[in-house]
């Protein structure tokens, strides 16, 4: 690799130029360029990789693993990464790779946002897969204050700022003022430093043994080897006895591991319910033996969608969420909400076998939005039936973040998460990535692409208004019926310019970029339509504090003269009355 090594295992600094770049060219010493906002572009980076046995002691293997080519997504979107081209091995996935060969440097979420065309769960021996190492260039200010690089570090379970300062020649505040005062256990950390810091490690001299010292070494060995053949004897002479207890005692063996496996399991199940202690009294708590009944042993046949499984226990249908031990967080947001436009909790279950969670919630018969929207039933999605389900996603999101203290972000609202019930109204779905608490800076992206705002790419900012960012790409699929991006990696709300600017010819552009699937006869006026698209155009926009709120997008879309209907049955007329 011709990246410099600036200090020996089993710790190294490795050099690139962050770069995402829309051209491919080999891997040179001069590395990767870094357009991230508010940088100084092109800027020398470095991170600290330490390396773990057994497969990374030595110079070359962790040459192939760092071997970089600069590439990028072609999209507009744009992540501060050094992108490192990885060959898929058997058992590898991108969780593994991102938290053991990469030692957590990146992280699986920001995987699958820069290889879209991969399915997380199907990886291919032999698939190439770029891994984007976080980086991140000084900005201006930084480097007037004589910060001349940003190291990528690991913050490690041992670690604290103080000693991590001590360890880089840097300070306390000055890690604090680049990476915030919220860090966590294996986060990316960005220190700030005016010089390469001097690591050595420790050097092992061998000794060799004086020619005065081998006559007593030679002699030593002769009585060493003396003493083994006598234990030898003994040893085989106790061999046969020790068999003879071993059969007689193995009965007593197996009781004995069997209540020490089961105390085990005991621990296991008493520290992950004490994790959720606080939802015991809310939810029901199934058990795990009645999820494996209700899915045939999570028979494939019976998933959903992902990991998501539908089961029958006593008759009732559910919506059966299995996950990895990372659904505490989800539970306690999930306590602080209850509304008719989310979708209920009924239970979870613990099974300490595998530390696995299980979420079970209300099954939905006619699916996800996006299911209809880009399937064959698109046909039958009215342009009222569409608008419903805009308002009832609106209400869900103005809940979360107007009536709850601290205010809730889902940070993956989208047409696969917006379910739908008999009647056809539409509920919020999927709190895995919510995050209670806004305004907060965070380096681990996630998130769908095509629904993403820019602020939260390009810098990590979460706040409600990229909710108000996802919404409206969501209220584009409506109107056009299109994917949120394309095959060839275009987002849909990147072809919404311009329809709108013109008043001439304002309602043909519009109506040759509806939903082909909203005919003549659909019962629609296309002011409604241009209602909806503006509101979509206002949630969009590029500045996130010129979005509107939750509030006003309810009220903006509830003035539609579409919401109007008169229903007659047995000579009787009834009016939705909506309030304007």
């Amino acid at each position: 690799m011709k990246n410099r090594a600036l200090c020996i295992l089993p710790t190294l600094f490795l050099f690139f130029l962050c770069s995402n770049s829309q051209a491919q060219i080999e891997p040179t010493t001069s590395g990767y360029n870094c357009n991230a906002s508010q940088t100084i572009s092109p800027c020398q980076t470095y991170v600290y990789y330490q390396a773990r046995s057994p497969d990374y002691l030595d110079l070359a293997s962790i040459a192939d693993l760092f071997s970089c080519s600069c590439n990028s997504i072609n999209t507009s979107m744009s992540i501060s990464y050094a992108g490192l081209h990885y060959t898929i091995n058997k058992g590898d996935t991108f969780y593994l790779v991102s938290s053991i060969q990469f030692q957590n440097l990146t992280d699986y979420q920001s995987v699958q946002v820069v290889n879209p065309s991969l399915i997380p769960t199907n990886l291919d021996i032999g698939v190439n897969v770029i891994f984007p190492i976080f980086c991140k260039c000084p900005n201006k200010s930084q480097l007037d204050n004589q910060t001349s690089y940003l190291i990528s570090y690991v913050f490690q379970p041992s670690d604290n700022l103080s000693s991590i300062a001590t360890k880089f020649g840097s300070d306390t505040q000055s890690i604090i003022d680049v990476n915030g005062n919220n860090i966590k256990i294996f986060d990316t950390v960005f220190v700030p430093v005016s010089r390469l810091p001097n690591i050595t490690q420790p050097v092992v001299a061998a000794v060799l043994p004086k020619k005065t010292e081998r006559k007593g070494k030679v002699r030593g060995l002769s009585i060493g080897l003396a003493v083994c053949g006598i234990l030898l004897i003994l040893v085989c002479g106790l061999w046969g006895y020790r068999e003879m207890l071993i059969k007689k005692n193995r009965g007593k063996y197996k009781n004995a591991e069997k209540s020490k496996m089961g105390k085990k399991k005991k621990a296991v199940e008493v520290n992950l319910m004490a994790d959720v202690s606080d939802c015991l009294d809310k939810y029901r708590v199934f058990g795990i033996d009645e999820l494996v009944e209700a899915t045939d042993r999570f028979d494939d046949k019976w998933i959903i969608q992902g990991s998501v499984y539908k089961g029958s226990i006593n008759g009732e249908s559910y919506a059966i969420k299995k996950m990895k031990w990372n659904a505490c967080e989800e539970l306690k947001i999930l306590q602080k909400v209850n509304h008719g436009n989310l979708v209920k909790l009924e239970g979870f279950c613990i099974d300490p076998e595998d530390a696995n969670c299980y979420l079970i919630y209300e099954y939905f018969e006619n699916g996800s939005l996006h299911s209809w929207l880009h399937g064959s039933r698109s046909k039958d999605l009215s342009w009222k039936m569409r608008l419903k389900i805009a308002i009832d996603v609106a209400n869900g999101l103005q809940y979360v973040h107007e009536h709850t203290r601290p205010r809730v972000v889902h940070k993956d609202i989208k047409s696969s998460n917006i379910l739908l019930d008999g009647n056809m109204r539409g509920k919020i779905a999927n709190f895995g990535l919510a995050k209670s608490g806004c305004n907060a800076i965070t380096m681990h992206i996630v998130g769908t692409q095509g629904y993403i705002a820019p602020e939260y790419l390009t810098d990590g900012v979460v706040s409600t208004k990229m909710d108000v960012f996802s919404f409206g790409v969501v209220l584009l699929e409506l109107v056009s019926g299109r994917e949120a991006i394309n095959e060839e990696g275009k987002v849909l709300w990147s072809t919404i310019d311009g329809i709108l600017e013109r008043k001439s010819g304002k309602t043909e552009r519009l109506r040759e970029w509806m939903d082909e699937s909203l005919g003549i006869e659909d019962s629609y006026t296309m002011d409604s339509v241009v209602n909806v698209v503006s509101v979509a155009i206002a949630c969009l926009h590029r500045d996130p504090t010129r979005r509107p709120t939750m509030v006003d997008i309810v009220y903006a879309l509830c003035k539609s003269d579409d919401l109007f209907s008169d229903l007659s049955q047995d000579g009787l007329s009834s009016r939705l009355v909506v309030a304007r």
